[in-house]
């Protein structure tokens, strides 16, 4: 059992001491640049076609879900039908 448990614990050690880490580029000017600019365009949207599909996305669910509250709120209050 202990030479079970030093071998795993060697095996995680090497794991997270060995795992390479991911350089990311300080793109942090670019975005400022980018968000800065006077192009007439909401902040939301400023990001390109990414941007554009989540937002169109989340007004598709915002008005869909309205409509199914609204479409349940009234099912809701007629009255019950006598059997």
């Amino acid at each position: 059992v202990y030479l079970l448990f030093q071998a795993l614990r060697q095996i995680s050690q090497r794991t997270i001491s060995t795992a390479s880490r991911r350089q990311f580029e300080n793109r942090v000017s670019e975005n400022q640049k980018l968000f800065q600019e006077d192009n007439g365009l909401p902040v939301h949207l400023k990001g390109g076609a990414k941007d554009s599909v989540f937002y169109r996305a989340t007004m598709g669910l915002t008005l869909f879900g309205t409509t199914y509250a609204l479409y349940f709120l009234l099912v809701s209050s007629m009255p019950k039908k006598p059997n």
